[in-house]
């Protein structure tokens, strides 16, 4: 008899924990390279706020914009640009509605040798040996880049010595490891960094066009409670502090 009643009060337990576990879901997450370290920030106080489980997928926003196309099973969207959040909402592969600016990126200028913004902002120049950008065809952060150069007179000088990161993390990888002096890397990857090799030189937002980062719910997370969660998470005060802490603005300057 007691042994019965224990093996009930076990079974009523894991009844009880499984009870629990279903009412938390997943969201599956394709997000710009260069959002990686806030959108990891995000998850994690998104999963303590929710108990819904966050899994990342990142790399170019073309590839991964490709992707979604493909079929890739993502439910949520954050691009580094508008124009493919915008595209997949026209073929209907984006919730109506949903689509909104989560950040405003910033570009920097990463020099290895320089010892402050102004000796940073010295090291682009005619006399550059190897520049690193990420691919313009794929990566917003790499069309901002190359519109900076175009901006400086420096385009033609330089074209023969660009090289090219498929995104904006190989491109930080590429003048992390030395093997290219010079970069053009996302300002959240520098910023508040205690032990960077060099200094960096924020880039002028008026030397670009604006780096609008948006996101979308896809259409096959529609009423999925996870999934919409996160969006509405996405655009409240605590990802606020998160995403301005990380060296981004937000829509509006709010």
């Amino acid at each position: 008899m007691i042994i019965r009643f224990i093996l009930a009060a076990l079974l009523a337990s894991l009844l009880s924990s499984w009870g629990g576990v279903a009412f938390a879901g997943e969201v599956r997450l394709a997000v710009a390279s260069n959002f990686i370290e806030p959108v990891n920030a995000l998850a994690r106080r998104f999963q303590d706020e929710t108990g819904h489980h966050v899994v990342v997928s990142t790399g170019s926003t073309g590839k991964l914009y490709a992707q979604i196309t493909n079929g890739a099973p993502f439910d949520v969207f954050l691009a580094a640009n508008e124009r493919e959040p915008q595209r997949l909402e026209q073929d209907g592969l984006a919730a109506p509605g949903s689509r909104f600016t989560y950040a405003l990126g910033r570009l920097a200028l990463w020099c290895r040798e320089a010892d402050g913004p102004e000796t940073a902002k010295r090291c682009l120049n005619i006399n550059t040996t190897r520049l690193a950008i990420a691919n313009p065809r794929l990566a917003p952060y790499g069309q901002a880049a190359r519109q900076v150069l175009a901006a400086l007179s420096l385009q033609d000088a330089l074209q023969g010595r660009i090289v090219s990161g498929e995104n904006i993390s190989q491109t930080y990888q590429m003048v992390w490891s030395g093997n290219v002096p010079v970069g053009f890397v996302a300002l959240s990857q520098v910023l508040g960094q205690d032990e960077l090799m060099g200094a960096y030189w924020p880039v002028p937002p008026q030397l670009h066009a604006p780096i609008a980062q948006q996101a979308v719910l896809l259409s096959r997370a529609k009423g999925d409670a996870a999934a919409e969660a996160f969006m509405a998470f996405l655009q409240g005060p605590d990802a606020d502090a998160v995403i301005r802490g990380f060296g981004y603005d937000r829509a509006g300057g709010e």
